[in-house]
C-alpha cells in the first residue's frame, strides 16, 4: 500500500471532537487511515503541514450551479461571458469564469480554490434530472448531488389528498431512484398550483387551499416529511418555506416548524423566511423568536441563505416569488414550468446597502448564525446565487469571528436596522471549530454523509489545508492545499488536477407494484411516457 502524510497540521474535526491539535494524517487509496503499524514504512509523499490549519474538504449542502434554471440564468447574463476586447484570451484561460453564474468547469473549479470538495444542487425538477447529472459530469473537483422537487409533485399531491400514505411512500422512493437524486425538495409546497393560476401564487399561507385540491401546504409538508422519514432517507426533507421574502412570513415559518410534528428536516435558506411586519415599511427581523425554537427541537437544521451587498441571481423552483422579485425591480425574467412537478423563475437582482430591506436582509442572515446555540444547526450558505455568490463565503466567515468588523459593517447602513434587528446587541465570536463545524461537519451529519465533514479513520481524504492569519478573510479565501479524495487538486489557487468527482445519490427500495398506476397516470397528465422519465441508466455507466 503506497501512503501520504500530511505531518503536523493544526487540525481542526469537530465531528470527533479535535479543535486546534497538532495531529498527522495518514492518506491511503484516497482515505484518511490508521497510521501503518510498520514503524519502518514510508510515506511517498509527505506534506508539511506544521503551522497550518488543516479541516476537512468544505460541504456546501444548497447551492444552485447546474440544470435549466442555472442555464436560464447563464442566458440571461451574456455580459458575464468575456468579451475578448475586454479580456484577451491567455493560454490556459477558459470562458465562462465571469459572472454570478459561471459555466459548470469554471463552477468547480472555484469552489476547489475555497477549499470545497462537495456540493448539491437544490432544486431540480424530476423531468430535467437526465441533464442535471450530465452537467454534474462536467464539473471537475467535486462530489456532487441533487434535490428532486417533490413538494408540487401532481402525482404526490392526489396522493395526500386521498390519504394513501403507503402509495405515497412508494411513489416518493421511485422518485428518487428515478432521478439519480439525494433527498426530496419542497418549494413553497402547494405555491406552484396556485402560480399556474395567479401571479399572486407568492403570497400563498400555510393553510391556504392549493388550487384544485382540499389539501394545504400543511398537509403536503406534513405527508410528505412522515413518508421521507419512514423511507430512512439520510436526508429527510429539504424545506423551502412559503410565503418567500414577505413581510410578516416568520408566523408561517414558525409554523412550519410545527407541522413537522417532531419530524426530522431541514429548512433552507432561513433568511429569507424570517420577517416580521406587514408591510415593507415595518419590516423587521423575528430571528429570535424562530432560532429559539431551533434551538429547542435537535431534530431541525438550517442553512442560512446569507445576503451581500452586489449583484445577486434570483434563481428559484418558487416561480410565483420569481415573477414577484421581476416586478418589483423591474429587470430581466425568465419562467419554466415542469409540467405536473415545479415551477422556475429566474432574475437578476442587486443588493444595496441604502436600502432598508436589503441591509435587514444582511443583518438577519448573520443573527442566524449568531442566535443558534449549536452550529451543528445551521449551515452556511448564500443559497448561491440568490443572496450572492458562494465566492463570498470567506465575507462571511470573517463577519462571524469578528464582532468589530460586523459593528463597522452594521454602522455603514442605515440606522433602522439597528432598530428593527438585535445584530448590534451579539457579541458571539466564531472559533476556527465552529466554522469548520458549520462548512463541513455539520453539512456531512444533516446529509448523512458518514465518509465526509470529518478526518477520521475510514474517511474520504478530502483535506483543506490553510495559511493561519489575522485577516481571517484572505485566510479561507485562498489555501495552501486542496486535496480530493487523496489527491492535490488545488495549490495556492493554482489548479494540480481535475478528477470528475463522485455522483452522491441514493437508491430508497419502493414496491414495484405501485409502477403500472404510475405509468398509466403519465399517460394521461405527461407529454412522455414514463419509460423515458428521469436518468436511465445514464449513472451505471462512467460519467
Amino acid at each position: 500500500m503506497t501512503y501520504a502524510l500530511i505531518a503536523g497540521g493544526t487540525v481542526y474535526d469537530p465531528a470527533h471532537g479535535v479543535d486546534g491539535e497538532v495531529r498527522d494524517l495518514w492518506i491511503a487509496d484516497g482515505k484518511i487511515v490508521a497510521p501503518p503499524d510498520d514503524p519502518a514504512v514510508r510515506p511517498s509523499r509527505t506534506i508539511d503541514a506544521a503551522g497550518l490549519a488543516v479541516m476537512p474538504g468544505g460541504i456546501d449542502m444548497h447551492c444552485h450551479i447546474v440544470g435549466p434554471a442555472v442555464n436560464g440564468a447563464r442566458l440571461m447574463s451574456p455580459e458575464a461571458r468575456r468579451p475578448p476586447h475586454v479580456e484577451p484570451r491567455r493560454p490556459g484561460l477558459r470562458s465562462g469564469t465571469r459572472g454570478l453564474v459561471p459555466s459548470a468547469q469554471a463552477t468547480g473549479y472555484l469552489y476547489a480554490g475555497l477549499g470545497y470538495t462537495t456540493a448539491f444542487d437544490a432544486a431540480i425538477a424530476p423531468l430535467a434530472a437526465r441533464h442535471a447529472h450530465c452537467e454534474f459530469a462536467d464539473v471537475p473537483c467535486l462530489d456532487k448531488g441533487l434535490y428532486v422537487l417533490a413538494g408540487n409533485n401532481r402525482f404526490a399531491l392526489e396522493c395526500i389528498e386521498r390519504g394513501e400514505r403507503e402509495r405515497l411512500r412508494h411513489f416518493l422512493a421511485w422518485l428518487i431512484n428515478r432521478a439519480g437524486a439525494y433527498a426530496p425538495k419542497l418549494v413553497n409546497p402547494g405555491g406552484v398550483e396556485a402560480w399556474k393560476r395567479s401571479p399572486d401564487a407568492a403570497k400563498t399561507g400555510l393553510d391556504d387551499p392549493a388550487p384544485g385540491f382540499s389539501l394545504t401546504p400543511r398537509d403536503i409538508i406534513r405527508e410528505i416529511v412522515a413518508a421521507a422519514n419512514d423511507l430512512n432517507l439520510p436526508h429527510p426533507a429539504h424545506i423551502h418555506c412559503n410565503q418567500l421574502g414577505m413581510p410578516g412570513n416568520w408566523t408561517t415559518t414558525l409554523e412550519t416548524m410545527r407541522a413537522l410534528e417532531g419530524r426530522r428536516a431541514h429548512l433552507t435558506h432561513i433568511q429569507f423566511h424570517s420577517y416580521g411586519g406587514g408591510d415593507e415599511e415595518a419590516m423587521s427581523s423575528r430571528v429570535a423568536e424562530l432560532a429559539a425554537h431551533v434551538n429547542s427541537h435537535s431534530e431541525l437544521t438550517v442553512d442560512v441563505g446569507q445576503v451581500l451587498f452586489g449583484d445577486a441571481m434570483a434563481l428559484t423552483a418558487d416561480g410565483g416569488a420569481g415573477y414577484f422579485l421581476h416586478r418589483l425591480y423591474g429587470d430581466r425574467w425568465t419562467n419554466g414550468d415542469g409540467e405536473c412537478e415545479a415551477g422556475c423563475g429566474v432574475t437578476p437582482i442587486k443588493y444595496r446597502r441604502k436600502s432598508v430591506v436589503h441591509a435587514l436582509q444582511w443583518a438577519i442572515g448573520l443573527e442566524w448564525y449568531l442566535l443558534v446555540d449549536d452550529p451543528w444547526q445551521v449551515m452556511m450558505s448564500t443559497d448561491h446565487p440568490n443572496g450572492g455568490s458562494f465566492l463570498a463565503y470567506p465575507q462571511i466567515v470573517a463577519l462571524l469571528m469578528d464582532r468589530q468588523l460586523r459593528r463597522d459593517a452594521l454602522a455603514s447602513l442605515p440606522p433602522a436596522v439597528r432598530n428593527r434587528s438585535t445584530l448590534a446587541d451579539l457579541d458571539r465570536e466564531y472559533t476556527l471549530g465552529e466554522i469548520a463545524t458549520i462548512t463541513r461537519a455539520a453539512p456531512a451529519r444533516a446529509l448523512g454523509l458518514a465518509q465526509k465533514g470529518h478526518l477520521g479513520v475510514g474517511a474520504a481524504a478530502d483535506v483543506t489545508i490553510y495559511p493561519p492569519g489575522a485577516d481571517r478573510q484572505a485566510m479561507f479565501e485562498l489555501p495552501r492545499l486542496v486535496i480530493k479524495a487523496g489527491e492535490i487538486v488545488v495549490e495556492q489557487g493554482e489548479v494540480r488536477s481535475a478528477p470528475t468527482g463522485d455522483a452522491l445519490l441514493i437508491r430508497p427500495p419502493y414496491d414495484e407494484a405501485v409502477e403500472p398506476a404510475i405509468a398509466k397516470w403519465f399517460e394521461k397528465n405527461y407529454s412522455l411516457q414514463v419509460q423515458n422519465y428521469g436518468v436511465g441508466n445514464l449513472l451505471d455507466s462512467p460519467q
